[in-house]
């Protein structure tokens, strides 16, 4: 039996003695065996973070730019290897999973450039007589030491989006990765291990949330940075006096207006890109589709060929659009939900199916609006269709939801993309595309109980750095 990959406790490989099983999501086969922390080991990975802090703060930006440029190169040669992990351990279409890998190179790069632009202001300060002789200027620090916690989905980039931005902003951190995907972390953090970086720098930890809580409650971490559920409500509410990032999805709408400013073909091929790509495990998946009247009838027959032609089955085929969902639970509970809301009275447009885990697409219609299907994040392969019959009544639609990460608009009026903007209550608002875009240099994060604060690399940095101020009197 080959031994249980280890962990990395203060930059260095670790063995605990508990263990963790990553199961094939396909197969259902066990597919590694790694070590995951207990209590002691969180502690030591805290006392270790807490102390690099000056260290890490004294790494001069060029050599923060160096650790990432190295990041850089060996996911470039280890890419095939890469998004086999994330096959096999997230289920994700080997096509889509080399797209994260690529998203993987491109965060990293981009936080190997921020690493030397993170600069301050010259303040002003002789706004009235009382202040002449005063010059005032400014600087960011790194706040400390950070804990990071991950979900499933993206082992990869989202896990990329609070590393590359912490070793930029020259911040020690400790990493707990979801029990369910933690390879990909794990391979991240064996390159970081080949670095310069402090000793103590970074510890990633597979583990429970029960060993984890010393991450959200212990006051020696200046910043927590948490991307899953609504328990990220809670997670805040017990992180005392430290900053704290959450990112906690959304049931993303995206509007086609009555002239989307595209062809309908390719409206109708982005839609199903956005709502299934990933088995629609993505928190800015499209789930709400909202069309005008005018256009519903010839949009809808498009997209629902569209849908039928997805092929869903084993990742690892290179023709793959859609894997599986992440669990039996998940797909016990994305199942229920879509019966729950034929039952309510719902239409059918793509009958999906069920295999253990895997689920074909979904498509319906007129979805009652008190059903959890349209009121929750669904994140599975199911999307829902609904018409209105103006551009405002479409943005009105679009803001009914708790949620606010991100939200699509196709339309060629200049005014309603100006408009969209101004009126949605949403992060980001993408005009001409689904919400599923992302570039991983741009803002990304949402308002109401999508979370607070925001990700992408600049503005990631901004998070785990403070403002301080100098104040200069002349002589």
């Amino acid at each position: 039996m080959t031994a249980p990959r280890p962990l990395y406790l203060a930059g260095r490989p670790q063995a605990t003695g508990a263990t963790l099983e990553v199961f094939d999501t396909w197969s259902g086969e066990r597919a590694a065996v790694v070590n995951a922390a207990d209590a002691d080991t969180v502690e030591r990975a805290i006392a270790a973070a807490h102390d690099a802090r000056d260290a890490m703060a004294a790494l001069a930006p060029y050599a923060r730019r160096d650790v990432l440029e190295h990041c850089v190169r060996r996911f470039l040669e280890r890419r095939e290897e890469l998004a086999q992990l994330l096959c096999t351990e997230a289920g994700k279409p080997i096509r889509d999973a080399r797209g994260e890998v690529d998203r993987l190179v491109d965060t990293f790069r981009i936080g190997a450039g921020e690493a030397t632009r993170i600069g301050g202001e010259v303040i002003e300060l002789q706004v009235s007589a009382r202040a002449r002789g005063y010059r005032g200027m400014t600087r960011r620090v790194p706040v400390g030491a950070c804990s990071f916690i991950t979900p499933f989905n993206f082992p990869l980039n989202l896990v990329a989006h609070k590393v590359a931005p912490a070793v930029a902003a020259g911040c020690p951190f400790v990493l707990k990765p979801s029990e369910r995907t933690p390879l990909g972390a794990l391979a991240i953090a064996g390159i970081l291990a080949e670095t310069d970086l402090p000793p103590g720098a970074f510890s990633v930890l597979p583990c429970n949330a029960a060993v984890a809580a010393p991450l959200v409650e212990d006051a020696r971490i200046a910043m927590l940075s948490f991307t899953g559920g609504p328990v990220g409500w809670d997670l805040r509410a017990r992180a005392g006096r430290k900053k704290v990032t959450l990112e906690l999805g959304g049931n993303a709408a995206c509007i086609v207006d009555a002239d989307p400013g595209r062809p309908l073909e390719h409206v109708a091929h982005r839609l199903a890109f956005g709502a299934y790509y990933q088995s629609g495990q993505s928190c800015i998946s499209v789930q709400r589709v909202i069309l005008h009247r005018d256009v519903a009838a010839a949009l809808v027959p498009l997209l629902v060929q569209r849908v039928r032609s997805l092929r869903a089955g084993n990742p690892h085929d290179e023709d793959t659009d859609i894997g599986p969902v992440i669990d039996t639970a998940s797909a016990d509970r994305i199942e229920g939900w879509v019966h729950e809301a034929i039952d309510a009275g719902a239409r059918v447009l793509v009958e999906g199916r069920r295999e253990r885990t895997l689920i074909t697409p979904w498509l319906l219609a007129d979805v009652p609006r008190e059903c959890r299907l349209y009121r929750e994040e669904v994140f599975g392969p199911v999307a829902m269709v609904e018409t209105v019959d103006s551009f405002d009544a479409a943005l009105d639609r679009a803001n009914d939801s708790r949620y606010g990460l991100q939200a699509g608009v196709f339309t060629a009026r200049l005014d309603h993309a100006m408009r969209a903007w101004e009126r949605l209550d949403a992060g980001g608002v993408v005009v001409g595309d689904v919400p599923s875009m992302r570039v991983d240099a741009m803002p990304y994060g949402g308002v109401k109980d999508s979370g607070i604060g925001r990700e992408g690399v600049r503005y990631a940095i901004e998070e785990m750095t403070d403002t301080r101020l100098l104040v200069i009197r002349d002589p």
